[in-house]
């Protein structure tokens, strides 16, 4: 990946603010590998617009650079900027699977479900060589913990074998992201990442294999791809996709900053009728950050959106209730308890 222009949007913990002038470019930002030595992997969630409370996040930063990543602003919190350096300077935690068994030994731990990339894609260019995911995988495997993936990456299929282990002895869930059908509109605002089409094919592979994978329209962004979200359901839904989920688009903090520059730049004749639309579905504001209304919005151009996506995803057979609670699968090998009675 070639190194970037440097640019930031402010930063609310920085009381220096830099600029550059005309004649003085910003510096490249290249690609960084930073190790994060975090004691602990599991991150617990207590919000209630999501439907799990544990999830693992190997990578924070992400090599995909998408425009309107509500994940940007966690990179303030490392020291860093929420533009260039969120999508170059990636934080790795390279004792991610060991930490993993550590925390599955706990006598607290019972076995719940385990979500990947709750934050950043778990399936990121890095992971290829890096293969922080696939060694938190084979963990889940040998102690039958259930496990949801969310992914735009097609890298996943590598990992076909260890999933298929998952839904034989617990469960296993893959969601695949895919919020346009253009495959220009989505260079355009995810310049990094597989096209439309290229991960429709990720969903077959999955399904073929036996997989359960479902696909993620998410996020909505008012005025430029909610006419996409009927094709992307219906193709997603012939490649074998079971479930279907959407989230309207969110920007909070300096995202707002990062996605408007973007839009602008490369949609610019759209540009004011999308943020026009946005605006109608936040109450005026690009951003709502209240529980129940985050994800989905309010007025009726989110009332709309909501209601496209209900009416097609049952026409098509979309499953769309939540699933009945099962017992969990987890359990510790009986090699490790007999290592610890000796």
């Amino acid at each position: 990946m070639r190194p970037r222009p440097l640019r930031n949007p402010p930063s609310r913990y920085h009381h220096t603010l830099v600029e550059y002038l005309d004649h003085e470019p910003p510096p490249l930002s290249a690609v960084q590998v930073l190790h994060d030595q975090s004691r602990s992997i599991l991150s617990r969630n207590d919000s209630p617009d999501l439907g799990f409370s544990w999830s693992v996040n190997p990578y924070r930063g992400c090599l995909h650079a998408c425009a309107y990543c509500y994940a940007r602003p966690y990179h303030e919190y490392l020291d860093l900027g929420a533009g260039t350096d969120f999508e170059t300077q990636i934080v790795v935690k390279p004792e991610a699977p060991a930490l993993l068994r550590q925390a599955f030994e706990r006598p607290d731990w019972t076995g719940e479900l385990i979500v990947f990339s709750g934050v950043t894609d778990c399936y990121q260019p890095l992971e290829a060589s890096l293969r922080l995911t696939r060694g938190c995988l084979q963990v889940c495997v040998e102690y039958q913990n259930p496990v949801a993936i969310v992914t735009k990456a097609p890298l996943i299929e590598r990992d076909i074998d260890l999933l298929l282990e998952l839904t034989r002895h617990a469960r296993a869930h893959v969601r695949i992201s895919i919020p346009f059908w253009d495959a220009e509109t989505a260079r355009a605002l995810e310049p990094f990442v597989a096209t439309p089409q290229r991960r429709l094919r990720t969903i077959e592979r999955l399904a073929a294999a036996g997989i359960s994978v479902g696909v993620n329209v998410a996020p909505i962004i008012p005025g430029l791809n909610d006419q996409d979200l009927p094709k992307v359901l219906q193709a997603a839904r012939s490649a074998g996709a079971t479930q279907a989920g959407y989230t309207l688009l969110r920007l909070p903090g300096p995202v707002q900053t990062v996605f408007t520059e973007r839009l602008q730049a490369a949609l610019p004749l759209r540009a004011e009728r999308v943020l026009h639309r946005i605006r109608q579905t936040r109450g005026g504001h690009l951003d709502d950050s209240r529980f129940g209304l985050r994800h989905s919005g309010q007025g009726e151009y989110a009332r709309f959106i909501g209601q496209l996506f209900e009416q097609t995803a049952r026409r098509l057979g979309y499953q769309l209730e939540p699933a009945a609670p099962v017992p969990t699968t987890f359990r510790r090998p009986q090699r490790r308890q007999l290592e610890l009675f000796s």
